[in-house]
């Protein structure tokens, strides 16, 4: 009760001040602020003897430490007949344990120690990572070692994660949006293995030699990139480094030869067949790589035209104006090993498809015609560059943002020159790069719904292929 009465005569006293302040005559349109600064956070790299890249930040902020490894592999890289295989040995790589610690003792461990280890492999990295409590580095790091040089690959975990797997597969068709995401990158990537997905089949056919090979081939040390962020010494941390990897040695890693996706030279109409109230529209076609010139004045076209919420192009149009969907949105992704998409996507009812889709390839076509406002342009610089810190917001996040770098092979000077590259950008290039690399006479449209529900037939785009789904055996 004292304290209560003391805060309330505290705020009697001081509401003249407080009133004083809020009676100025200060306009808030006319105030000025210094512009905002912001440098680019850098982590130190180390090479140790092995070969293995280290990059170091240390944040003393939390007693935590955070470890994170990016392996030179992935399933484009996996024979045809054996799709599934890295993401398999992903899954089984922390989760079968290794040759010095079962499954079971690594688990009970990690979680009596509150640590974590996790692993993983995508299309073209394989990652490790782990968090500990300071207290429990020493014992974690030991265990991350182990699962990154010695796995166990046991044999009823390798079954378990198959079945997974397997059951994953069987689903994978109750999702509208992920069967229309799906069919949109096999049709982009055809003939590629960016566009393909594993099978009940060719999951069914792996085994565990497949994933002892698969691990011998590309994990070693020389390959590899760790992010190390946290509470740490450095001369300390990089002892530990050095201590858990000390007897493993560099290894000869040829990556095979990956052709580069070949874009589709005609328009699609892919339809999908579900007794579904609501339609899946997805469109677009192949993009372009990190290493393009123009990535930036695609950035800020994209922007306009789809990337940047209400305000884009897209989203004023379908939702805001006409009241077709509740998201409408577009990506134009700079792939980093290889070309990326262009990709436009939207849900809306049955009864107005058409006239979604029509709006749609509308804008897109639009952005190829005539020069966007100078406040189109403005809003959209402003955006990208304002949101360039958000990349940063952690430690980890920014050690893991150099180590990305070097893997994937960014130009010198990326990150630095981002804000003033993009805010280079003029109304000249968003129209050139537009019509550059916006190809709306030649994407690639996929439906998901049902036909008998439409407004237009979807013969009013072009000629239609129905992708009959796998059904689950």
């Amino acid at each position: 009760m004292k304290k209560l009465l003391f805060t309330l005569w505290l705020f009697l006293s001081l509401f003249p001040a407080i009133s004083a302040i809020a009676g100025s005559t200060v306009d808030p349109r006319k105030m000025t602020f210094p512009p905002l600064v912001f440098q680019v956070p850098t982590a130190e790299r180390v090479v140790l003897d092995n070969g293995m890249i280290v990059y170091l930040l240390p944040d003393r902020e939390l007693p935590l430490v955070s470890i994170q490894a990016y392996v030179g592999t992935g399933s484009v890289y996996e024979p045809a007949d054996k799709t599934g295989l890295a993401s398999l040995t992903g899954v089984v790589l922390r989760g079968g344990g290794t040759s010095l610690t079962s499954p079971e003792a690594l688990d009970d461990e990690l979680e009596f120690m509150a640590s974590s280890i996790e692993s993983g492999i995508g299309n073209d990295v394989g990652s490790v990572s782990m968090n500990c409590l300071k207290k429990n580095l020493d014992r974690t790091l030991d265990l991350f070692a182990q699962v990154l040089t010695v796995p166990a690959f046991r044999e009823d975990r390798v079954l378990q994660g198959k079945n997974l797997t397997i059951e994953a597969i069987r689903r994978q068709n109750d999702d509208p949006k992920e069967v229309a995401d799906r069919e949109l990158l096999k049709a982009i990537y055809r003939d590629h293995p960016l566009g393909r997905y594993p099978t009940i089949h060719s999951v069914s056919s792996l085994n565990r030699d497949d994933l002892v090979a698969f691990h011998r081939r590309y994990f070693h040390p020389n390959n590899i990139i760790l992010a190390v962020s946290g509470d740490f010494d450095r001369k300390e941390i990089l002892e530990k480094l050095k201590k858990a990897f000390a007897g493993w040695k560099r290894g000869e890693v040829s990556l095979p030869l990956v052709p580069e996706p070949s874009p589709n030279g005609k328009p699609e109409v892919l339809f999908v067949k579900k007794d579904i109230d609501q339609t899946v529209i997805r469109m677009g076609h192949l993009g372009i790589d990190k290493n393009n010139p123009d990535l930036y004045a695609i950035n800020v076209m994209n922007t306009i035209l789809g990337g940047n919420g209400f305000s884009s192009r897209l989203m004023s149009v379908v939702r805001a104006k006409e009241g077709l969907a509740y998201n409408v949105d577009s990506s134009f992704r700079a792939g980093s090993r290889f070309p990326g998409t262009f990709t436009a996507e939207s849900e809306t009812k049955s009864a107005s498809t058409a006239k979604a889709i029509g709006l749609m390839e509308g804008i897109i076509a639009d952005m190829t015609r005539k020069s966007v406002s100078d406040d189109e342009i403005s809003l959209a610089r402003e955006s990208i560059v304002n949101s360039f810190i958000f990349a940063f917001t952690s430690s980890a996040s920014v050690v893991a943002q150099q180590a990305r770098l070097e893997y994937y092979g960014y130009p010198k000077g990326y990150l630095e020159n981002y804000r003033k590259n993009i805010a280079k950008v003029t109304k000249r290039d968003v129209l050139r790069v537009a019509r550059k690399y916006l190809l709306p006479g030649k994407m690639i449209l996929v439906v998901v719904g049902d036909e008998k529900k439409f407004d237009k037939p979807l013969s009013t785009f072009g000629e239609v292929r129905q992708v009959v789904l796998e059904a689950p055996k």
